[in-house]
């Protein structure tokens, strides 16, 4: 007989706590009760360096469980070439512990590596054994109209991606329905961006989970099932929200403290 299926881990992402530092992502994080970080890579040192997020991973006894590859617009300077982000995102990974490495489709004006992109992504899952969930992204429009901005497509649900992750924000700007896509995707879902969002245009809100129009609790459930994707679902569960907003004391803590206990209550882990 198989044992009791694990719990699944809810982990805060750096990207809640902008602009603040490394280390107050996981002082917020232990004193709430997560049970590890995703790290963002962006132009800080700190986010780039094995060395200072190991120290913070053992200051503070939280793993990193995924690195956020900088694949997005603003942090395309940051490690070299498209290639190279992508590799040096699997190796910080390796170093910090990690077991995945959560990274946008490509632009299409990247060339050769937007075409190419599936095939580098399980080259470096191959020599590397870390994991690359592609993240579920939104169209940009404008005056009415649709850009075609990502290769071969915004939605990673429909094309040959082994791992994706998804992104309750990034749904509700593509006006895309999380529960349909979850269900779709089944065991090829390995990791969760929790957030919510409104269908406003090409505004990526971010928000608490449930203060958006997302089906997200539903889809948490969904996700929570011991029998999700076959065998239950295998990955991690990323509280990704905005807390630039946060004005007065207490303001950003009392929303990740709500955002963590929305996960636990919809996958079943408390009552």
């Amino acid at each position: 007989m198989s044992g009791p299926r694990s719990r699944i881990p809810v982990a805060l992402s750096t990207s809640s706590m902008y602009p603040l530092r490394l280390d107050a992502t996981f002082a917020i994080a232990q004193d709430l009760g997560y049970d590890g970080i995703e790290v963002m890579v962006t132009h800080r040192a700190e986010t780039q360096q094995a060395s200072m997020i190991n120290e913070a991973v053992q200051r503070f006894g939280l793993p990193v469980m995924a690195i956020h590859a900088p694949t997005l617009l603003l942090t395309q300077q940051v490690w070299g070439t498209a290639d190279e982000k992508l590799w040096k995102s699997a190796q910080l990974a390796a170093e910090v512990g990690a077991s995945a490495v959560v990274a946008h489709p490509p632009f299409r004006w990247q060339g050769a590596y937007a075409v190419r992109f599936p095939e580098l992504v399980d080259e470096i899952e191959a020599e590397t054994g870390i994991m690359f969930a592609v993240e579920n992204m939104y169209p940009w429009r404008a005056r009415g109209r649709e850009a075609k901005m990502y290769l071969p497509h915004w939605n990673p649900v429909a094309y040959g991606y082994k791992h994706v992750t998804w992104d309750f924000s990034h749904a509700a700007t593509a006006e895309d329905d999380s529960y349909e896509a979850v269900k779709a995707l089944g065991s090829r879902l390995r990791h969760v961006h929790l957030t919510d969002g409104w269908s406003n245009g090409f505004k990526d809100d971010h928000l608490v989970p449930g203060l958006g129009e997302q089906r997200v609790a539903e889809s948490m459930e969904l996700i929570g099932q011991p029998d999700f994707g076959g065998s239950g679902f295998d990955g991690v569960v990323a509280v990704e929200v905005s807390t630039r907003s946060a004005k007065q004391v207490g303001e950003r803590e009392r929303m990740l403290a709500d955002s963590l206990r929305f996960a636990r209550y919809h996958l079943g882990q408390e009552d």
